[in-house]
């Protein structure tokens, strides 16, 4: 597998956390998500944790120089050296170009964005299915596409830009988890 170092882009919904799981036992790299490496740095209380905790418990968004900064310590760690799959991390075009810097500093470079492609109206259909299903009542069908509306305004722009770095791949992730998975494998070996 050529590519070990993976930025993973999708919509809400695409499929980005079942994906990365599959992809990360398969290639035997972590599985590095922003919630995940949020929450691991609260619970270690290390000084950037300290203060994501303190944006959190006021009610606010945690703002990318905090994100950047766990991001640094998280991919500063043994497991991430052979490689990583990031997801929800870069989310911005600020947090990329800050991605860009970082990974130099720490002998580390991106090998691929790769990016699962669905539908807007699939998304809708996918999240409400599965509100239903899960009994979320907070992913009506209003706040399923206002997070649309965000990802397009703030993430989607990240297309453009890794294409332009060519490392972008795009896979269609609609299918079964397994074809799409077999189609995500596909791309990274040709990457």
């Amino acid at each position: 597998m050529s590519a070990t170092k993976i930025v993973l882009l999708g919509a809400p919904g695409a499929g980005k956390g079942t994906q990365a799981a599959v992809l990360a036992e398969a290639i035997g790299i972590p599985h590095v998500s922003t919630g995940d490496m949020l929450r691991a740095a609260v619970a270690a209380e290390t000084p950037v944790g300290l203060k994501a905790k303190a944006v959190m418990d006021a009610g606010h968004l945690v703002g990318d120089d905090i994100v950047i900064a766990i991001a640094r310590e998280r991919l500063a760690e043994g497991d991430a050296q052979k490689g990583f799959i990031l997801d929800g991390f870069p989310r911005t075009l600020a947090q990329a170009e800050a991605l860009d810097e970082l990974l130099p500093r720490i002998g580390s470079g991106i090998d691929c964005c790769l990016a699962i492609t669905v539908q807007t109206e699939a998304i809708v259909k996918r999240l409400l299915a599965r509100a239903e299903i899960e009994g979320r009542a907070d992913d009506n069908e209003e706040t399923i596409r206002e997070r649309m509306r965000v990802y397009d305004d703030q993430t989607a722009p990240l297309l453009d830009y890794y294409r332009g770095q060519s490392l972008l791949r795009e896979v269609p992730g609609m299918g079964s988890v397994e074809e799409v998975s077999s189609a995500i494998l596909a791309e990274l070996e040709a990457a």
